[in-house]
């Protein structure tokens, strides 16, 4: 939680987080999301899992990876979309296992008025099929404030 680089599994690593979290008194709640930025044909996108100390703050762990292609608005929402979900796949075992609540934030805006709404529905559609709790803008803080901070 220093900025260095963490090496292992990301199970294991979240798995030993919480623990700590657990030791320490603090409540936690996992939020999972992506947001991408397109500049000329490079795509680079940034997936983030925020540990919310209930009361306490929070903190995160940040995967970034570039991409050299170019994709549609919608696409790229969705592929954003299927980023989060793979790793909240990864986690949902170990979290029901240890009680921690998880939400998958999609940097997708509800307002009609904007490109990203075209995703909306499809968004919303795979990841509460996929059994997660859904969140959209503004609500969806992983995605689109920590998320965008660091792509």
């Amino acid at each position: 939680m220093n900025g260095e680089l963490l090496q292992g599994d990301i199970r294991d690593l979240v798995r030993q987080t919480i623990d700590a979290e657990n030791k320490a008194g603090n409540k936690i709640k996992i939020c999972v999301g992506t947001d991408s930025q397109q500049r000329a044909d490079c795509i680079g996108f940034a997936t983030v899992i925020v540990f919310l100390r209930e009361k306490k703050g929070g903190f995160m762990y940040i995967k970034s990876a570039k991409y050299f292609q170019t994709m549609g608005l919608r696409e790229r929402m969705i592929y954003e979309v299927s980023k989060s979900v793979e790793v909240a796949y990864q986690l949902c075992d170990i979290l029901d296992e240890l009680g921690v609540d998880l939400e998958v934030h999609a940097d997708i805006n509800t307002d009609p008025g904007f490109k990203s709404n075209s995703a909306l529905k499809e968004a919303m559609g795979y990841i509460m099929g996929m059994g997660f709790v859904f969140k959209a803008k503004p609500d969806a803080f992983a995605s689109s404030s920590c998320a965008d901070k660091v792509v």
